[in-house]
């Protein structure tokens, strides 16, 4: 960064017009200014700024708080001036290290601080006052000071990831009887897991802290592992762990296309520099990953927000029409997350991200419209079986103004909710809930979601014809019935990790296990009629059967399968070749008699209308590759 002080009489500017093309208009009054008795900084981001935007912006701080107490100016004006550097940062970042200079110099001078206009061709009178400090330069360069302590980040933060690190919450807990009221009155020892949840929703920590127990199961289990060849928070999916995830994948797709949504898809880069998207990323709290095309810069998507907007801006929407919904299955999404932030699956930097939008015509269709979608998340929790937290987010005077609806959705989920009031609006929804599974370490995560937009629709242009001819700009909803696809393993496994602690038998929803049911041939000889047996149930079912035809004793050959989490398991021999009941063990080590078509009857119960793939690996355990040594 090159800052140039002036210590001036006076100075006044006026904004002519704007010097980028896709610069934000500026609101009344923000295109002029003047100031007397100050200290003038003009200054440049260089490009090494952007990739240490919070070092740059410490260091400039206290450069320009030891120039003030030298000149007793009072009052500093920033003025972003371009012309000081010739290795000029984007002006993304440019422009978003600028705020962040100002608000921190605001908490780090006592006296009054201003800015003028970035972006803008500015005319500006100024009168220096002359003395030996009233003109002084200095080049700054990220991390010489010694001070920076965190790895360069690829681009500066946005404005709501920096709001939310300011956020001022009011917690409170309703309750399915009616009752509201201050989380720290509510009787939170009743229920350790809502205690847990309360705690870690209220402490603000996200660091990862230790290895999650969920970490070695999915590589005891060869599902997941970690990709020492790609960027930290990347995974390889072995056979087993890409089928349940892409069993999720379809179920999800299901449900969306069940709930009348139209499936799209997008691209994964978008142009920093496109005006809508510029201004939609200082709104949303992520961190990007950055590609360059020549010159231009880009961004991966962390959402499939930014392409649905775009393909809404371009529809022709009647009232009738609405409410419209577009669904994308999003391979891939990025998020540059903190690497003290990441956890195995529960928090990572590539993820599979199921999103709806839907747009309605006003607050009324946007209450029905969560409600259904509420609903199915609901529904999509208990389908997996797992139990969660429910957390309800509000600027205040939406929950004032929505007190019964809001009431209606706690008694429909039937458990106490944790409610997060805020007085301002600091994001673009002014209603969200969230799904949260808590793990074996007590910390909870995020996993179905649904939001209530008020910005966006104007932000991109998008807009419905309504019964009376006249355009109108529609609300918008976010949802996400799974949240991410990843994020759901690690929920699942974490569930199990807690049963095991308890003494428990772990086991993966039938639909989702790799292998539904496992044939144990006793000896060789019955190797034939097993494979036969395992076929028919095979071709009756299109259930996942496999066969243990390994040089092992049947005690091992049991122990395996439990060890896999084989949910049914059939020990065949001599009886069962002669037309005896097939011995069907259950995951509790119980064990049922079943004809062949009493057995095939349980594996289409246990299956229901979930979807079906075949196995994940070949058929024989013999023939099959270890993919962790």
């Amino acid at each position: 960064m090159r800052l140039l002080f002036i210590h001036a009489d006076r100075l006044e500017y006026e904004a002519k017009r704007p010097a980028l093309k896709d610069i934000a208009p500026l609101a009344a009054g923000e295109g002029h200014g003047e100031a007397e008795e100050a200290l003038v900084v003009f200054f440049s981001v260089e490009k090494p700024d952007a990739a240490r935007p919070e070092e740059i912006v410490r260091e400039a701080v206290a450069n320009v708080a030891d120039v003030l107490s030298q000149v007793k100016a009072e009052r500093v004006v920033l003025y972003p001036y371009a012309h000081l550097s010739s290795d000029l940062a984007p002006p993304r970042a440019a422009e978003q290290i600028g705020r962040e200079l100002r608000q921190a110099l605001e908490g780090a001078v006592k006296v009054p601080v201003s800015s003028a206009p970035f972006g803008y061709y500015k005319s500006f009178l100024l009168r220096a006052k002359g003395h030996p400090l009233a003109e002084l330069s200095r080049s700054l360069v990220p991390g010489a000071a010694g001070k920076g302590t965190e790895k360069p980040s690829a681009v500066a933060e946005s404005e709501a990831v920096s709001k939310e690190k300011t956020l001022v919450s009011t917690w409170r807990v309703l309750t399915p009887d009616g009752r509201d009221v201050p989380a720290e009155e509510y009787d939170l020892a009743s229920d350790a897991d809502f205690s847990a949840f309360h705690r870690y929703e209220t402490g603000g920590s996200r660091q990862a802290g230790p290895e999650p127990a969920h970490v070695r199961l999915m590589r005891e289990l060869e599902l997941v592992d970690y990709e020492p060849g790609s960027d930290a928070g990347n995974f390889r999916w072995y056979p087993r762990g890409q089928l349940i995830k892409r069993l999720l994948e379809e179920e999800c797709s299901r449900l969306m296309a069940e709930a009348g949504a139209m499936r799209v898809e997008t691209p994964i880069m978008y142009d920093y520099e496109h005006p809508a998207l510029r201004r939609y990323l200082d709104r949303f709290p992520a961190r990007q990953y950055v590609v360059r095309s020549e010159e231009k810069e880009f961004f991966l998507r962390f959402a499939a927000c930014f392409g649905q907007y775009l393909i809404f801006h371009d529809m022709v929407i009647g009232r009738k029409d609405l409410p419209v919904r577009l669904y994308e299955l999003t391979h891939y999404s990025f998020r540059r997350e903190q690497t003290g932030e990441l956890s195995g699956l529960r928090r990572l930097r590539t993820f599979t991200m199921p999103d709806m939008h839907t747009a309605v015509a006003d607050v009324e269709q946007a209450k029905e419209e969560f409600r259904r979608q509420f609903e199915l998340c609901v529904k999509w929790m208990r389908d997996l079986s797992l139990p969660f937290q429910a957390a309800l987010r509000f600027v205040r005077s939406f929950y004032e103004e929505n007190r019964a609806f809001v009431q209606e959705l706690v008694r429909y989920l039937g458990q106490p909710v944790l409610v997060e009031l805020w007085n301002e609006r600091f994001f673009y929804y002014v209603m969200k809930f969230e799904f949260h599974p808590i793990d074996s370490q007590g910390r909870a995560a995020a996993l179905s979601t649904v939001q209530i937009d008020v910005e966006n629709a104007e932000r991109f242009g998008i807009g419905y014809t309504d019964t009376d001819g006249m355009r109108k700009t529609p609300l918008l909803l976010h949802a996400s019935i799974p949240g991410a696809v990843e994020r759901n393993v690690y929920a699942l496994l974490e569930q199990q990790a807690r049963r095991i602690a308890r003494g428990e038998k772990p086991e993966l929803p039938f639909w989702l296990s790799p292998t539904q049911l496992r044939v144990l041939p006793v000896s060789d000889p019955h190797l034939p009629a097993a494979r036969e047996l395992a076929e028919r149930l095979r071709k009756a079912t299109g259930a996942r059967i496999d066969l243990d035809d390994r040089d092992e004793g049947i005690s091992r050959k049991i122990r395996d399968a439990g060890r896999e989490w084989v949910p049914l398991v059939v020990v065949f021999g001599e009886k069962e070749a002669e037309g005896a009941p097939l011995p069907v063990r259950l995951r509790d080590g119980s064990q049922r008699p079943l004809t062949f078509d009493a057995l095939v009857d349980e594996l289409r119960r246990r299956q229901g209308n979930k979807p079906r793939a075949p196995l994940p690996e070949p058929e024989r355990l013999s023939v099959r590759p270890i993919f962790r040594g």
